[in-house]
């Protein structure tokens, strides 16, 4: 470990990697104050763009963008009582009713606080728990992972949506797309209709953009909802967060922050989800006086800081086995896979410096998004009111302009087009569109690893009943997915419940 301080600090320290870390929160905050631009469709919107960069600063800045992204969800929550983003939903509770009495300024404030907060929370569960769960992860073989692939596919297919069966259709529609192009063992050409310009395959970056942006800006269109202005009360004189207030909060965000971190960490359920759960929680803990519902500070520390204690941690299964814990750490699995950066448990081993490099910046962004939070709040609320007619204009050109720059093809523009109908009607067919994405990049994976195990015993299959951990992990796999076809009319009930008291609509697959 101590051979890796100094590479890891000199890969750190460098001024590009900070400005890019600032752009990266700025432009998340920015995307997040929109309301119905969610942490992953700025990701993948930006995602072209840093192809130009260097490995930190290009991962800074989409890491940048989730955190930036997380907390401005908060703004027009507070504000115009529309959550920018599905985990600010539970925020507007408290967040709005304070803001009508007068004081925004102290809402945003508690909002900012508890973002920072929970984001260091998460920054230093990532930093420290990352490598001890690499350490068990390094006893697998090529067995292992593709246990471990069919483990995360079969589990992130089938939490994505409210049926197994439909998660597992998107996923394996995911896996055929990976396979198209030549094969990297025999040299065939698969499913390329006789098109030289998909012998490459198809461009993960143009499914990425179709999926999760062109399907928005569909329904944005469809909908064409107008954003009312929000009719606040007029603001007190005394419209900021005192230190008393805040001290008076910190019980509720240290246990809100690390339930987001652990929720976070766990595949499937998402910030939204903790965030609600936290709120529920620090409800049923209230002290006579405290009137949630009606504009209660700590009605909006324990939402903010779950919510952002589940963002780093995502990323604690990503890099260590390769399975994403949501729909934005799928986004960028496939951001470090285009950088060329193989995640799962040799990661450490192979790019040990960068990695950790990542993750201390990941700490260092939090304080970055309480500056930039603390002293462009004012400034950014402005971009909610931005004509949506405008907006989504921009962004189906900014989309078109990036899925064209991966390779300089028109092709890759169709594939994005064609990819955003599908996941529009995907979504009129209550099909998730994630699994897609995870399709497509553990796909391959499995593919690779199933060869390289059969290569290993000569073709016999009993490989992977006779190794203890993939047999353990097979095992596994059956029994949750059972676990999981059992309890689907459970949880969706249960959920339906939580969002009925909040009186907001739960959380969407993207």
């Amino acid at each position: 470990m101590s051979e890796l301080i100094g590479p890891t600090l000199s890969n750190l320290f460098i001024p590009n990697n900070f400005i890019f870390m600032n752009i990266g929160v700025f432009l998340g905050i920015v995307f997040g104050a929109i309301p119905g631009i969610n942490a992953t469709l700025a990701i993948t919107v930006m995602l072209p763009f840093t192809f130009m960069l260097d490995v930190l600063p290009a991962l800074f800045t989409l890491t940048g963008v989730f955190f930036g992204a997380n907390f401005g969800g908060s703004i027009s929550a507070i504000l115009i009582n529309t959550p920018g983003t599905n985990n600010a939903a539970a925020t507007l509770l408290d967040g709005y009713p304070l803001a009508r009495k007068g004081y925004p300024g102290k809402a945003l404030d508690m909002a900012l606080a508890a973002s920072t907060f929970g984001g260091l929370v998460s920054a230093f569960s990532l930093l420290f728990f990352s490598p001890q769960v690499t350490k068990v992860a390094l006893r697998f073989g090529p067995p292992e992972f593709f246990a471990l692939a069919i483990f995360g596919l079969s589990i992130i297919a089938s939490i994505s949506g409210g049926n197994i069966l439909k998660g597992l259709i998107s996923g394996g529609l995911g896996i055929l797309l990976a396979t198209v192009g030549v094969d990297g063992v025999s040299g065939i050409p698969r499913f390329t209709f006789g098109s030289l310009s998909l012998y490459n395959g198809v461009k993960m970056v143009a499914v990425l953009l179709g999926v999760f942006a062109i399907s928005q800006m569909i329904n944005r269109i469809r909908d064409r909802e107008e954003g009312g202005a929000s009719r606040l009360g007029r603001t007190s004189s005394d419209d900021h967060l005192t230190m008393k207030e805040f001290k008076s909060t910190i019980p509720t965000m240290v246990k809100s922050s690390c339930l987001g971190a652990i929720i976070g960490a766990i595949p499937g359920p998402g910030a939204a989800i903790a965030s609600f759960i936290a709120y529920n929680e620090a409800k049923r803990c209230a002290k006579p006086g405290e009137r949630f519902g009606e504009g209660e500070l700590k009605g909006i520390a324990a939402p903010e800081s779950a919510n952002n204690g589940a963002t780093a941690s995502t990323l604690i299964p990503l890099l260590t086995l390769g399975i994403p814990g949501d729909a934005v750490a799928a986004t960028l699995l496939g951001a470090f896979t285009m950088h060329g950066l193989v995640v799962g448990p040799k990661l450490f081993i192979t790019s040990g410096p960068v990695i950790y490099a990542m993750m201390i910046g990941c700490v260092i962004a939090q304080f970055f998004l309480f500056l930039q939070g603390k002293y462009l709040l004012r400034v950014i609320v402005k971009v909610t009111s931005v004509p949506p007619d405008l907006l989504t204009a921009l962004l189906v050109v900014v989309c078109c302009a990036g899925a064209f720059a991966v390779a300089n093809m028109t092709l890759d523009v169709y594939v994005m087009l064609i990819f955003g109908c599908i996941a529009y009607f995907m979504q009129k067919l209550d099909l998730p569109s994630v699994p897609i994405v995870l399709g497509m990049v553990l796909g391959p994976i499995a593919e690779e690893n199933l060869r390289n195990s059969l290569a290993m015993s000569g073709g016999e299959w009993s490989i992977f009943v006779t190794r203890p951990i993939c047999l353990a992990i097979i095992c596994f796999t059956f029994v949750l997915i059972f676990m999981l076809k059992k309890g689907d009319a459970g949880r969706a009930r249960a959920e339906r419940e939580i969002f009925a008291r909040a009186d907001v609509k739960p959380p969407s697959d993207d």
